[in-house]
């Protein structure tokens, strides 16, 4: 070798990653994913007015003579503005958040699968927003439901934080489990699953759905689950038409 001339070592490339490599790759992801719903937060803090208005509205229609929610204590309005605020940085900050998810996974796929990337997460972004959007305009019917369950003679008063937690957490959850099409697709088209396999156990599959529907229904009223449940049934289906298309 010459004097002078320093060999350069070979670039690692994304499939000869080191596990310090994913881990500080992990590291990155997660900072920039935390950053953006900490900046996404601070918006949802300052638009809390139009937030909690819009996120009341369910009660003033299942309530419409008395369109107001209770403060059973004083730090109550300072945690209602901090919990609309953490949920609000996670539901703008969503797009951020999965872009990151898929970038560090990206690495790890084929060539021919990483064209899917941006596709998986649009579509996860629009149908998580569908599953937000779902139990929304869902709540005020469960809302009504279980103040007739219980008679005429029960006066219903709710707390803020009581009824804006409930409303998140079902919001949250109809929003995580409509990306369940999204995942399984994901599956097929790296050779975990297959659409035959998925055709096959669609019987069962039926029957889990049915049942984690009503497991993850909050509210509990059948009427809350079977808007849950009815969606996730075509997803199932809608999966496997996708993984066949885009498989061939």
């Amino acid at each position: 070798m010459r004097l002078g001339t320093s060999r350069r070592e070979p670039r690692a490339t994304p499939d000869a990653m080191t596990i310090a490599g994913h881990l500080v790759e992990l590291r990155r992801r997660f900072l920039i994913a935390t950053a953006s719903v900490c900046v996404m937060g601070v918006v949802a803090f300052v638009l809390y007015n139009p937030l909690f208005s819009f996120l009341v509205h369910p009660y003033c229609v299942a309530f419409p003579h008395h369109c107001k929610l209770n403060a059973f204590s004083p730090l109550d309005n300072l945690t209602l503005r901090f919990k609309i605020a953490g949920y609000g940085g996670l539901l703008f900050a969503s797009p951020i958040v999965l872009w990151e998810f898929w970038r560090f996974i990206t690495p790890g796929l084929k060539r021919n699968e990483k064209r899917y990337a941006i596709p998986f997460v649009v579509s996860s972004i629009v149908l998580f927003l569908i599953g937000c959007g779902l139990a929304y305009w869902s709540f005020e019917h469960a809302l009504v439901f279980l103040k007739n369950i219980g008679g005429n003679n029960l006066q219903s008063t709710y707390g803020a934080n009581q009824y804006l937690s409930l409303l998140l957490l079902v919001m949250f959850l109809y929003g995580v489990t409509f990306i369940f099409p999204v995942i399984l697709t994901a599956l097929e088209l790296v050779g975990a699953l297959s659409s035959a396999q998925l055709l096959h156990w669609w019987r069962p599959a039926v029957i889990i759905i049915t049942c984690a529907a009503a497991l993850f229904t909050p509210t509990g009223d059948p009427l809350s689950m079977i808007f849950l449940m009815i969606p996730l049934i075509f997803f199932y289906f809608a999966s496997i038409l996708a993984g066949r298309l885009l498989g061939k």
